[in-house]
């Protein structure tokens, strides 16, 4: 009698409104607390970057005193480390990496993660050149720069490049033992390819910020839709098989 009491007790707070969403919250805090950090904070703050720079065409007013900060530690020999540092940010330097990345999760048989990858790359491309033509801010013109640049400033392509890489790099290897590593080594990456860019005079600091902010957003959304790695292998060698096989919602198309 008492446990009949007992599931009709359970199954009245499961009827109940507050009950279920206080349990769906519970279930469901670590993706919303990704959601926020992740996603909103840094639209955020890409959002009032670009409002900022849109209203006023100078930009904000430590952009230029940052640069001339940069700039009076130019020495021969940094020019040449940073024009070579610079390149690993281009997008057609980071096009083979990441379809190297893309080879092995193809051969591994980790399909959701492939489509991860490919999704955020070209996101990321596509989001940049839009964003760039929509904005038609000026690079600075504060020095004569050894790298030329052609296209619009805002967001820096190179940031955006850098810090897509390295979150998709983070996110692939979030359930392994070596996602602190990734994370740590990839920001420093994604720190010094930005130093490139102020130190050769291209971009303003904004132009960086922003760059990062949208990247960062881009990569950890696509992530929470598209969920690569769904399920953690048991053993080192067992591969995650559940990444060839799609999830009821999916199906139903």
């Amino acid at each position: 009698m008492e446990k009949l009491e007992n599931v009709k007790g359970d199954r009245s707070q499961q009827k109940s409104p507050l009950s279920f969403i206080k349990k769906l919250l519970i279930a469901r805090w670590r993706s919303l607390l990704t959601l926020f950090i992740g996603v909103y904070l840094p639209l955020q703050v890409f959002g009032l970057l670009a409002l900022e720079v849109w209203q006023h065409e100078g930009g904000f007013p430590w952009d230029v005193p940052i640069l001339i900060a940069i700039h009076k530690t130019a020495q021969p020999q940094l020019d040449v480390f940073a024009l070579s540092l610079t390149k690993f940010g281009s997008f057609w330097t980071a096009i083979p990496i990441f379809a190297a990345i893309a080879l092995v999760l193809l051969l591994l048989k980790r399909w959701r993660s492939l489509a991860y990858v490919l999704t955020t790359a070209l996101g990321s491309a596509f989001i940049n050149r839009t964003v760039k033509e929509f904005m038609h801010r000026v690079r600075p013109d504060l020095w004569e720069s050894s790298a030329h640049e052609l296209s619009y400033a805002f967001p820096s392509g190179h940031a955006m490049t850098s810090m897509t890489l390295i979150a998709v790099l983070v996110v692939l290897a979030w359930n392994s033992y070596s996602r602190w590593l990734v994370l740590i080594f990839g920001s420093l990456f994604v720190v010094a390819i930005g130093w490139t860019r102020l130190y050769l005079g291209v971009h303003f600091p904004s132009d960086i910020l922003a760059g990062w902010m949208v990247a960062l957003a881009w990569a950890i959304g696509v992530s929470l839709i598209i969920k690569p790695h769904l399920t953690k292998a048991s053993d080192v060698n067992e591969q995650p098989v559940e990444e060839t096989s799609l999830l009821p919602e999916e199906t139903q198309l």
